[in-house]
């Protein structure tokens, strides 16, 4: 092996109940510098022996965060010297035993920001831009319009609507404190940035007395509550490290959704919009309660770019009214 190879172990050991082998160990104090891509490679192979899917991007985006450079720069950066290599190695060792590769980096990406994330807060998906795009749409060309985002967490939803739309008014509620403490953290730096201030209300959303100050005045509502089955196995990333009570909605992944779309109702003005994230089991059972709920007409299913149930919308009705509108809805690929 040549001088500022890393060295990897052969021995097997169990973290979080996953085999992990081929595990780098911290180079020898003297090493010499190690090219980015030399380096890359071997914690790809460590992290694809730990069984993680997309090892080289991964491996690319903590060389990248170590080295302070964006990811497509790695090929130009400098060599990784001896302290750069033995915190590349930390970090792919903890990536293997499956701690969120955000985590490790502190940021996650959604539509055209980047926010902070850490312990205590879920990490927003890439599934659910299609939500939050889907929001964007509806809200523009209305004038001055009022945006809610419910279980906000990291306020990824409600912070891209600001950001793209700086015309409208958005409130971000979330229940939870340590999310909360994200969430006004990324509100802050959105600030900063020159984004349109959000507000962030502290509240829990299945309250039957939410935001009672906007009632009939909400222009788009939208949310991503917890809604996965409480018997369903997660990956051990979400397991581990997510908080539950974002993830889990109770034996159906209902309990959440159920309250949402009632107060939904109540809170939407005529002609309003609602977009709520769901599991893949229930492209059936959302847009179902939607036409059952009375007051929401246009209930309509999505699905993501993997063309499983992601989202269902529905338009509050014009009229005001509730009045059911039967099982029929509309199934779209977005």
């Amino acid at each position: 092996m040549r001088a500022g190879a890393h060295l990897f172990v052969t021995s097997l050991a169990t973290l979080h109940d996953y085999v992990v082998s081929t595990l780098p160990q911290h180079p020898p104090e003297g090493t010499g510098a190690v090219r980015p891509s030399a380096a890359v490679a071997r914690a790809a192979r460590a992290l694809a022996a730990a069984g993680i899917g997309s090892a080289r991007v991964e491996a690319e985006l903590l060389a990248a965060y170590v080295l302070g450079v964006p990811r497509g720069r790695l090929a130009l950066a400098d060599d990784l010297g001896y302290d750069e290599l033995v915190r590349l190695d930390e970090l792919t060792r903890r990536r293997a035993a499956r701690e969120p590769l955000q985590y490790l980096t502190g940021r996650a990406g959604f539509r055209h920001l980047e926010l902070s994330v850490g312990p205590g807060v879920f990490v927003p998906r890439p599934e659910t831009e299609l939500l939050a795009g889907w929001g964007v749409e509806e809200a523009q060309g209305r004038p001055d319009p009022v945006v809610v985002d419910l279980c906000s967490g990291s306020g990824a939803i409600a912070l891209a609507v600001a950001q793209e739309l700086p015309a409208a008014r958005v409130i971000a509620v979330e229940r939870s404190p340590e999310a909360l403490a994200w969430l006004r953290r990324n509100a802050a730096e959105r600030a900063a940035a020159g984004d349109r201030p959000i507000e962030v209300v502290e509240a829990d959303v299945t309250a039957p007395d939410l935001l009672a100050e906007l009632v009939g005045r909400v222009d788009v509502l939208l949310c991503n509550p917890p809604y996965v089955p409480d018997d369903v196995v997660v990956p051990p990333e979400v397991a581990g490290h997510d908080p539950a009570e974002a993830v889990f909605g109770g034996a159906d992944g209902l309990v959440v959704i159920r309250p949402v779309v009632a107060r939904a109702a109540v809170l939407l003005r005529p002609g309003g919009v609602f977009g709520v994230e769901h599991d893949d089991t229930h492209g059936t059972a959302v847009p179902g309660l939607l036409a059952e709920a009375g007051g929401f007409t246009a209930v309509a299913e999505h699905r993501d770019l993997t063309g499983r149930p992601r989202y269902a919308t529905a338009s509050r009705r014009a009229d005001g009214q509730h009045a059911p509108i039967g099982a029929a809805w509309q199934t779209d690929s977005s």
